[in-house]
């Protein structure tokens, strides 16, 4: 029996999980406890290893949101009737004019299978009526300024 470590290497990666698919195949023919303990633990180790090189803490909610719908071939369409919201909520999500309410966060977690920290992340939004403002932290935050 194969002995499985802490994954360190990308083909490593790749290995764990293609045992992984194959025992799961396996699992499914002919169930057994010894098989489902090795499943969990090539599952953690493949967590493990997701959470610590995922490129995801790098990308903004929205631009993540917007890589998943491209690789999903999913249009604005499709969104609208996943998350239950207006076409004009979807755009000014999408927009940066809203941002992601916790109910939208776990659904696009559970529809991407991504950690619901990838989107529960701040970004920054932009509000129409500062726009003019070069400076991002006035363009972002309503504040009455005196025009002397």
């Amino acid at each position: 029996m194969k002995t499985y470590t802490i994954i360190r290497t990308d083909e490593q990666y790749m290995t764990y999980c293609n045992d992984l698919e194959k025992m799961t195949s396996k699992y499914k023919a002919h169930p057994s406890n010894d098989l489902l303990d090795i499943i969990d633990t090539i599952t953690l180790l493949i967590e493990r290893y997701d959470e610590e090189h995922s490129q995801l803490n790098d990308i903004d909610p929205i631009q993540l949101l917007k890589s998943l719908m491209e690789n999903n071939g999913l249009k604005q369409k499709d969104l609208v009737e996943l998350l239950q919201v207006s076409k004009g909520h979807l755009s000014d999500i999408l927009n940066y004019k809203k941002g992601l309410s916790k109910n939208i966060i776990r659904i696009l977690s559970d529809r991407f299978k991504v950690s619901q920290g990838a989107f529960n992340k701040p970004y920054k939004l932009s509000v129409e009526a500062n726009k003019h403002y070069r400076n991002a932290s006035m363009m972002n935050s309503k504040k009455d300024l005196e025009v002397v």
